[in-house]
């Protein structure tokens, strides 16, 4: 976070005539601070204002073979709906989805996260809220928010522009990690349902629905019931808590954590060179913003779902027998689930490892 440094009020500074604000970071610093202070695991050492955060890592004792985990991402071109609507206190769950559930797909429990704020101009309670929704996520996903930075900007972002980043590091018992050498053929396929759009492929969303199409943000759309605004704001769903609770019960060996590229290409990541898998695009309805970027855009299918997660957040690899129970398990902690498919012998040269075939449910 923006470190603590005194300035006189009377007189203006060569840096903020410059156009940085540091008592603007001070103040950020501080309405900060509860929302980070509710993340703090027992393993946290020392508050904000330091050059490092700290983590205990002696939990790494009880440990028989640990492996750390690490993820950074940031989360697109979304933060200029937020900025649009002057949003801030949601985009948080987007960039805290994007890092750890990255870790929890390889079967590694996210400890701590570190965040990185680039702005034009620190305005302290939006700063605050940024931080307030990544504070936020970072409960829900069970890690701490250890630290970061606030970077003031001017002449490089506008006075109200703003890009967040951020790093996740966890840690995994080397016997436990998840991925494709576990896949075996006839494992089961099961999608888990996103909130939406998540945070990926927006510059496509953005492009078809604002630019070609001219709707603005505050266009009320039947078809979801909502302004657009609204559609495309909805926070990414954050998984960690809940896979990880399930991979203690139901013997998981991989999972997909779908982001940008699409269902095909991330779950072709978690495949063996010898496997392929088969999705069934029957088994859902994909939720009506999809579909909607596809008519306004005249956008084909394969580009749509090359880009897109059309409904699905993630996807788990497991026994066939046990699909059904890891389902019934996702519904009870709040988390649509279904089969969508199953591992086979992977297709000619040539063909794509995961095949999506059928045509999809209509909401």
């Amino acid at each position: 976070m923006t470190p603590e440094i005194s300035t006189s009020d009377a007189t203006p500074s060569a840096y903020s005539l410059a156009g940085v604000d540091i008592a603007a970071g001070e103040r950020a610093v501080t309405l900060m601070k509860e929302h980070v202070a509710r993340t703090h695991r027992p393993e946290v050492m020392g508050g904000l204002g330091g050059f490092a955060g700290f983590f205990d890592a002696s939990a790494l004792t009880g440990y028989r073979h640990p492996v750390l985990a690490t993820s950074t991402d940031g989360v697109g071109t979304k933060v200029a709906i937020a900025q649009a609507m002057d949003v801030h206190d949601t985009i948080g769950f987007d960039l805290i989805g994007m890092l750890v559930d990255d870790l929890v797909v390889v079967g590694a429990e996210p400890w701590f996260v570190t965040d990185y704020i680039a702005c034009g101009h620190v305005r302290p309670e939006r700063i605050a809220d940024v931080v307030k929704g990544i504070a936020a996520a970072c409960q829900k996903a069970g890690c701490a928010l250890l630290g970061g930075e606030t970077a003031e900007h001017p002449g490089l972002l506008a006075p109200d522009e703003y890009d967040v980043a951020g790093a996740t590091t966890g840690a995994v018992e080397k016997d436990d990690i998840l991925g494709p050498e576990r896949v075996a053929e006839g494992d089961a396929l099961v999608a888990v349902a996103s909130s939406g759009l998540h945070s990926n492929g927006y510059s496509l969303v953005r492009n078809v629905l604002l630019a070609q199409a001219g709707w603005t943000l505050e266009r009320n759309v039947p078809e979801l019931g909502r302004t657009l605004g609204e559609e495309l704001l909805i926070p990414t769903t954050v998984y960690a808590a809940d896979l990880l609770a399930l991979i203690k019960e139901v013997p998981v060996h991989a999972m997909s954590h779908i982001t940008g590229g699409g269902l095909a290409n991330n779950l072709s990541r978690v495949l063996p060179e010898h496997l392929g898998a088969t999705v069934e695009r029957d088994t859902w309805a994909p939720d009506p913003i999809f579909g909607l970027v596809q008519e306004v855009g005249t956008v084909s299918r394969p580009d749509l779902e090359a880009t897109l997660n059309m409904g699905v957040g993630m996807v788990l690899v497991l026994p066939a027998d046990r699909a059904d129970e890891a389902v019934s398990r996702l519904a009870g902690r709040g988390l649509g689930a279904w089969r969508c498919g199953t591992v086979g012998p992977r297709p000619a040269d040539g063909d794509a490892a995961v095949q999506l075939v059928g045509n999809y449910l209509v909401g």
